[in-house]
């Protein structure tokens, strides 16, 4: 993990991070998914940081990476959580989820949910190496998702 990596949360002046570092981390998924643009490369990041728990990661004051969560009645769901490609390995992303957790248990709640396009291998073998288990699997508007949770103690 890089040193000095800091979690806080987002305001009004990361927006244009978020929105940089949302294309950066998700581009490379856009020729497997049939050149449909993943959810995140579209998402209002400022309404993001307004209306949700948003949290960024930076090291050294640069924004490297970011969180969106939003509490449900019975769950957590992790909406959003990316760090683009040059940063990662520092752990980065690592600290963020851990972070979803510890939010969605201030927050009263024992289980996070969260979903991914099924092209994004990568990101499913980490979701089931850090104890999410899929439930199920739906297609909308072209994309196929596939849907984990996690139950927290």
């Amino acid at each position: 993990m890089t040193v000095g990596t800091e979690l806080r949360r987002a305001t009004a002046a990361d927006v244009p991070a978020l929105q940089q570092i949302a294309e950066a981390a998700y581009s490379p998924y856009v020729a497997r998914m049939g050149g449909l643009r993943p959810g995140p490369m579209e998402t209002d990041y400022a309404g993001a940081v307004e209306g949700s728990e948003a949290w960024v990661a930076t090291v050294d004051g640069e924004v490297v990476g970011f969180l969106i969560l939003v509490p449900e009645p019975d769950t957590m769901l992790l909406e959003n959580v990316a760090v683009p490609p040059d940063h990662h390995g520092r752990g980065h992303g690592r600290r963020l989820l851990d972070l979803a957790e510890s939010r969605a248990l201030a927050h009263g709640l024992h289980r996070i949910r969260l979903y991914t396009h099924e092209t994004m291998l990568e990101n499913q073998r980490l979701y089931t190496r850090l104890g999410y288990t899929e439930t199920h699997r739906t297609t909308e508007h072209g994309f196929t998702r596939v849907f984990y949770e996690k139950p927290l103690a």
